[in-house]
């Protein structure tokens, strides 16, 4: 007896036992194919379906799901059938699903007896509306199209002593869930409709940028150089070229080498990857839609964006309003637009512009904010930012004009002495979109660049790495330039009122059972 046949519950044994008595009789538990020619919701938003007695002549339909549970009533027996769209319950009687090989055992012993909530089946019939007016398939065929060899958890409610509707075996840990994300989506339907919203919301970016004529396109998710943020990478070898090989962090660095090329605006929905530890709003693997645009900058870019969620916001619930948790946030246009230090003086009285390291650094000790001696002036900033500020933005607010040293691919500030053009938006306390008026002078990048290999050589292994081939782009000339990156988990976390970044994430990154 093999290991797994040891470790099988009592259910899986039967189960297991069932699938040997179907093909005894000569069904095949897992057929090749079942034409489907509707859907429940379909059948249950067509009225012209419904055979009566007077309309006598209504079309066969054709569905295919997962029975969900069965009311047993000796000749005849009602089920409900669980598709991609919803479910339907369905009538099925001895004499009407007989067949030539296996007369009134198709019902008496496959459908009675070797059927299973879970097993998916095959159903064709006509509809109609029982006593109580439910929509209902009176099934005419029935065919096993899968049989299920694992028991799905199915809810029980129970009355206790006190009178109380007690729910038990309901799929609701949440490790579990994450974990076994097709059976989270059998028995929870209204996941499914989570990763619909956010499939839609991903729709709507695209069609918006599709629809200004930016193109989308492919870059590398295998880099030699990683770049374009601040991060940790995952590094692999390549064995044939003999050479180390970063998943990519960012892919701003490709995509403004497209804008040299000749291109007036790129976009890609990309996987990202960083080494960095797990929260409700981080996963090693991540989606983020990056777009850059030629001769534009991140004022234009504030109006694009906003608009861009605005619609989004509209398409997915009818309303600039979305109801996130306790809070309702309004995405209409136009949103606050705060300068990072205004927003820090407000929260702690302290004014941290043109102050130099130690400065920072005594202010931080101040405000018990911990800081590390790798940490550079800009990092400093953040950290009081993370710690002060960035939690109580609820509503979608830009904050503005970064400090140099935060932003080394940004341009620096027209008007304002050691800022850079600079946004984030903040929503639900939390970045979504990082924009920038892109920096296109090769001489200053490269300086900002070396700066960044000074602090990496300092300690600080999130900083930036020199990359040659992209400064000998920005030498052939770049056009003004604004870009933006916008994080697609977050936002669909906000678009779907979802507490957790894995509640967004079909098969988030968990540690081993």
């Amino acid at each position: 007896m093999s290991e797994q046949e040891l470790s099988l519950s009592e259910q899986e044994e039967i189960r297991r036992e069932k699938l040997e008595q179907l093909q005894e009789l000569g069904v095949n538990p897992y057929p090749y194919s079942f034409e489907v020619s509707n859907t429940s919701k379909q059948i249950l938003a067509d009225e012209s379906l419904i055979r009566d007695d007077e309309n006598t002549d209504t079309e066969t339909v054709a569905v295919a799901g997962r029975v969900m549970n069965r009311r047993i009533m000796g000749k005849a027996s009602f089920f409900n059938l669980q598709d991609a769209e919803g479910e339907i319950q369905v009538y099925i009687r001895r004499d009407d699903v007989a067949t030539e090989e296996l007369g009134n055992d198709l019902y008496n012993k496959v459908f009675k007896k070797l059927v299973d909530i879970g097993d998916i089946v095959g159903i064709k019939g006509f509809v109609f509306k029982t006593r109580t007016g439910e929509t209902t398939i009176h099934a005419e065929e029935f065919y096993l199209l899968s049989k299920t060899i694992r028991p799905i958890p199915t809810p029980k409610e129970v009355e206790n002593e006190d009178g109380e509707t007690v729910v038990h075996d309901a799929f609701t840990d949440k490790e579990q869930r994450y974990r076994m994300r097709y059976v989270d989506l059998i028995v929870n339907p209204e996941v499914r409709e989570t990763f619909k919203r956010r499939t839609q919301m991903v729709q709507v970016m695209r069609n918006v940028m599709n629809e200004r004529g930016y193109l989308e396109v492919e870059t590398p998710i295998l880099q030699p150089i990683y770049g374009g943020a601040a991060a940790k990478p995952f590094v692999t070898h390549h064995n044939a070229l003999d050479m180390d090989l970063y998943l990519r962090i960012a892919n701003e660095l490709y995509l403004k080498r497209l804008i040299v090329g000749g291109y007036d605006g790129v976009y890609e929905f990309s996987k990202d990857f960083r080494n960095e530890g797990l929260s409700r709003f981080h996963n090693p693997e991540f989606t983020q839609v990056e777009l850059y645009v030629a001769y534009k900058d991140y004022n234009w870019m504030m109006e694009f964006t906003e608009k861009m969620l605005e619609k989004i916001a509209i398409e997915l619930h009818g309303s600039t309003k979305v109801q996130v948790g306790e809070h309702e946030i309004d995405f209409k246009a136009p949103w606050p637009r705060v300068p990072l230090f205004e927003a820090i003086e407000k929260e702690t009285g302290k004014d941290l512009y043109g102050k130099d390291l130690e400065e920072l650094r005594a202010i931080a000790d101040e405000l018990h904010v911990e800081t590390d001696e790798s940490f550079g002036a800009g990092k400093i900033i953040d950290e009081i930012f993370g710690e002060f500020v960035e939690g109580k933005l609820i509503q979608p607010t830009f904050i503005t004009d970064y400090p140099l040293e935060m932003s080394p691919l940004t341009k620096k500030h027209r008007d304002k002495e050691g800022l850079v053009e600079r946004f984030e938006a903040i929503c639900n306390g939390k970045e979504i979109a990082n924009a920038y008026t892109e920096l296109n002078d090769p001489i200053d990048q490269r300086e900002r660049l070396e700066e960044q290999a000074r602090l990496r050589a300092g300690g600080d292994d999130e900083a930036m790495t020199i990359d040659e081939d992209f400064l000998r782009a920005l030498e052939y000339g770049m056009p003004p330039t604004a870009g933006i990156g916008i994080g697609i988990d977050r936002l669909a976390m906000i678009m779907t009122n979802s507490d957790s970044i894995r509640d967004v994430l079909f098969f988030p990154q968990m540690k081993p059972e």
